[in-house]
């Protein structure tokens, strides 16, 4: 055994991290991910009147989660009206995460582009007053929030995961414990949106 590699080992082990966090918001897995986030709500209000009149609500929503998250569920002989339950419960849950992935885009966006910003007077700005500066201090953020997206966005897919695996699969146990801290995470996240919010439409 070579034990003058020993120490190359583990120097290289924080660098694997920081490379899997820096190549994480260009993986195609983190946009299809993405691109659930932004579907679920559309799709899950859809069901719920399909749903209503027997319509195939439970294999839509499981066909969307399979093919941009990659789950697995088992199908049910029947589903029943847990589709439309499903539907229902998991909307809150879709609001927040397209509202908290539609902001942290939008905050990388604007933040990346702003000298393209028409807000962008340097002068009380942070890093001016030069250009250079207050870009280089807004494409900072930009950056951070960048690389902290995807991570933002797995949680919540995590949690919907949850809810499509135990209303729409074949395993019903434990739907309590299912939906218990999906519905706690959508209210303290609207909460914080509302939180948020409301300095804006002060200023409004």
């Amino acid at each position: 055994m070579d034990l003058t590699q020993q120490p190359v080992t583990r120097h290289l082990r924080p660098t694997g991290r920081i490379g899997v966090i820096l190549r994480e918001p260009f993986r195609a897995e983190t946009w299809l991910r993405l691109a659930y986030l932004l579907l679920a709500l559309p799709v899950g209000l859809l069901c719920v009147p399909l749903a209503l009149v027997g319509g195939p609500a439970g294999r839509i929503q499981r066909a969307l989660a399979r093919r941009l998250l990659g789950v697995q569920v088992d199908e049910p002989e029947r589903t029943g009206p847990l589709a439309l339950v499903h539907a229902v419960v998991s909307t809150p849950l879709n609001l927040v995460a397209a509202v908290f992935s539609g902001f942290f885009l939008f905050a990388v966006a604007i933040n990346l582009g702003y000298p393209l910003r028409p807000d962008n007077d340097t002068s009380d700005s942070w890093g001016g007053p030069t250009m250079a500066g207050a870009w280089a201090v807004h494409a900072a953020g930009g950056v951070l929030f960048l690389l902290v997206a995807p991570w933002v966005m797995k949680g919540f897919a995590a949690l919907q995961t949850r809810l499509v695996r135990g209303f729409l699969g074949a395993d019903r146990s434990g739907l309590l414990r299912t939906t218990a801290l999906p519905m706690a995470v959508a209210a303290v996240c609207g909460l914080l949106a509302v939180l948020l919010a409301l300095p804006l439409i002060h200023q409004a």
